[in-house]
């Protein structure tokens, strides 16, 4: 008994004491509690229109026929699209889209109108201003849908002219009816989509950077020894790995629910995951980045500013590697198991599903497994990686 009273008084005492070094360095501050909510404000706010409304196009009709401007009509009447000019050559368009006056071109061919009446394929030229997915998204959207639904009417005309009306015609035009249905992600938005894997790598990278941060202050200034009581440093250091992790736990969990749930409930985002569910999942996800900051700060970091260079070169290419830009299963294999060094990884992957999609921890079991396997592995290795520190020279003792 007295021995677990010793052992919880010396892992309180360096929570105590690690709660005093965060709360002592504004640069962490800043990053522990203002990047993790600003960084997500700053995205949904830009991305909280989920399409884009009204996109300006111009029109280059050589076929001025009725078929063509029936297309153009409904064209005009989509929310996607809004016609702004009507030019009668393509260089007189091409010049609008370089001065960004338009950002679509839509080009309707001289033969079109006979390409329709001898039973052709006609064509409608696209032409995007690919600046910006969201410009070639809504020309595409707005274009397919009129297209569809020309589609159709042409098809009823040929119907007609056969003697095949009414319910026959559209039962021939379509056997089987259908209904799209956009699942977890109803606007079709591209926020939507990628916000919520931004979401779990802001609080991988803040959390990771800061951590890095106070242990490059400690070496830098050669207070490394001041994280391990005087007591510990010829004893098993495991306690004072675990008082860290803990005010590491402790400060991040109310940030969590910030960030990972109020946040996406103040803009509406797709949430069919419960709060519980989400902080089980977080549980092991903020271990495994504890204990992996943790581990890289005592065998890398030598001084305080060498993480900004991590935080900087990394973010990108963990936001790759996640599988949210390209799919993993296209992944050379190198790559794919180069991923899951970090736990970013899975925590993107699991908490989309949780949070996104209504997931069950049963229904993602392998990534939440794989978080608990790393948190372990990182837990042994920032243990003996603290071992390391002994070697130095004892400067200030807490």
């Amino acid at each position: 008994m007295n021995k677990l009273r010793l052992n919880l008084y010396d892992i309180w005492e360096v929570l105590s004491a690690e709660v005093r070094r965060v709360f002592s360095d504004p640069t962490v501050l800043l990053i522990f509690f203002i990047a993790p909510l600003l960084y997500p404000l700053i995205f949904c706010y830009m991305y909280r229109t989920e399409n884009v409304q009204n996109l300006p196009v111009a029109i280059v009709d050589e076929a001025v026929c009725n078929e063509s401007k029936r297309f153009i009509h409904k064209l005009d009447a989509t929310p996607e699209i809004t016609i702004a000019y009507k030019c009668c050559t393509m260089a007189e368009a091409e010049t609008l889209l370089r001065n960004n006056k338009i950002h679509a071109i839509f080009y309707f061919p001289k033969d079109f109108s006979q390409r329709l009446a001898t039973l052709r394929t006609a064509h409608v030229g696209v032409f995007a201003d690919m600046s910006s997915f969201y410009y070639y998204k809504a020309a595409l959207l707005g274009s397919n849908a009129v297209l569809i639904d020309e589609m159709h009417t042409i098809e009823l005309e040929r119907y007609s002219m056969e003697g095949l009306t009414g319910e026959a015609a559209r039962i021939q035009m379509q056997p089987v009816s259908h209904e799209e249905v956009t699942a977890f992600n109803p606007t079709g938005g591209y926020g939507s989509f990628f916000l919520p894997a931004l979401f779990v790598l802001v609080i991988h990278q803040t959390l990771f950077l800061g951590i890095c941060l106070l242990g490059g202050d400690a070496r830098e200034n050669k207070r490394s020894l001041q994280i391990i009581p005087a007591r510990l440093r010829t004893r098993s250091i495991h306690r004072v790995t675990i008082g860290r992790a803990l005010c590491y736990l402790l400060i991040y969990t109310p940030i969590c629910v910030m960030t990972m749930w109020f946040i996406p409930w103040w803009f509406q985002l797709p949430q069919l995951g419960n709060l519980y569910s989400i902080l089980i999942f977080l549980l092991p996800f903020l271990l495994a980045v504890i204990f992996f900051a943790m581990t890289m700060g005592n065998i890398f970091v030598r001084q305080k500013l060498s993480p900004m260079l991590c935080f900087a070169f990394f973010s990108l290419v963990l936001f790759f590697l996640t599988g949210m830009v390209w799919p993993q299963c296209s992944m050379p294999k190198i790559w794919l198991w180069f991923s899951y060094i970090f736990p970013s990884t899975p925590g993107v992957q699991g908490f989309i599903k949780v949070s996104s999609m209504g997931a069950s921890l049963a229904d993602v079991r392998h990534e939440y497994l794989t978080l608990w396997i790393q948190a372990g592995i990182y837990f042994v290795t920032a243990c003996f990686s603290l071992r390391f520190i002994k070697r130095y020279k004892v400067f200030n003792a807490i």
